[in-house]
């Protein structure tokens, strides 16, 4: 079945002008790639997702945690990141072939409720990020996903049932103890996405550790063991890994100059902006925007 998703995917990539790249398609949510070349680690924002392999591997840097993941292997993301992934093996003769489906937790919740012998959340309050085998029940959905494309008037009436399908297989499946977690409304895992929420809508503000334990109604302490546990890092260092990625965004994608950039953001140096952004992109402000600005598609924050 991997040679026909295979052929699915580069038969759709040609039909809609080849080569390298990020192709979005008409499914919501639902994005192929393809790289012939092995790249350097990108920034991204990674947002809840089931990250597929069909040729080639990639690497993906979560805070301090690193995951590898290649062909026929999937990467799950339970909650919104910041992230630098880049391409590890690729090659003109075969390159990186890779889809990401972003995760509907409404859907989740209702294939877990219906379940009859529903997965229990493990205890161990592990990352919020997973590397597992794409089995033949995925694949075969997969499958169906991308001839589903074929038919653009089929997509409203059954790509819910697809994604149901999913659901099922990700929630029965050897991690469905951590997926049931993005899904439970009670489940730390659940509590912190919120407070993510929170920080991500509110990212240009100082941060308040209490105010994003509130919201995720636990003590100060607990969330921050908890933020950290889940996503290897602190509050503190993902509101400025989501500030640097914005204001790289704002110097390539809408011209504006480093300072503007830091003070839109929320910074309030423009010298402190400058050492953290080098220290997070290898280079300076200034350099990093006119290198990229000639390739947006490098900081669009998409997933995978």
């Amino acid at each position: 079945m991997s040679d026909e998703i295979r052929k699915a995917i580069t038969g759709y990539m040609a039909s809609h002008g080849g080569g390298d790249g990020l192709y979005a398609t008409a499914l919501p949510g639902f994005y192929l790639m393809r790289s012939s070349t092995l790249t350097m680690p990108k920034p991204a924002i990674y947002r809840p997702a089931l990250c597929i392999i069909v040729d080639g591997a990639k690497q993906i840097m979560f805070g301090e945690r690193l995951f590898t993941y290649q062909a026929m292997q999937a990467l799950v993301i339970s909650v919104e990141m910041p992230a630098f992934g880049q391409v590890i093996r690729a090659s003109r003769e075969q390159p990186m072939i890779a889809l990401t489906l972003e995760l509907d937790v409404t859907i989740l919740r209702e294939v877990l409720e219906e379940m009859e012998s529903p997965p229990k959340p493990s205890g161990d309050g592990g990352p919020g990020v997973f590397v597992q085998n794409f089995g033949a029940e995925l694949q075969d959905c997969v499958l169906r996903l991308m001839r589903m494309l074929d038919t653009p008037k089929s997509i409203p009436i059954l790509r819910q049932a697809i994604l149901r399908e999913i659901s099922f297989w990700l929630l029965s499946g050897e991690n469905g103890s951590e997926v049931c977690k993005l899904a439970l409304p009670g489940s730390r895992t659940r509590r912190v996405a919120d407070a993510i929420h929170l920080l991500r809508d509110n990212f240009t503000a100082p941060v308040r550790v209490e105010q994003l334990a509130a919201t995720a109604k636990m003590s100060p302490s607990s969330f921050h063991q908890h933020f950290k546990m889940l996503t290897s890092m602190s509050p503190l260092q993902y509101q400025k890994q989501l500030r640097l990625l914005e204001a790289r965004r704002l110097m390539v994608a809408d011209g504006l100059n480093a300072a503007n950039a830091a003070y839109q953001v929320g910074y309030e140096s423009a010298s402190q902006f400058s050492r953290e952004y080098a220290r997070m992109f290898g280079t300076p402000p200034k350099r990093d925007a006119l290198e990229h600005r000639a390739q947006p598609q490098a900081v669009t924050s998409e997933v995978a």
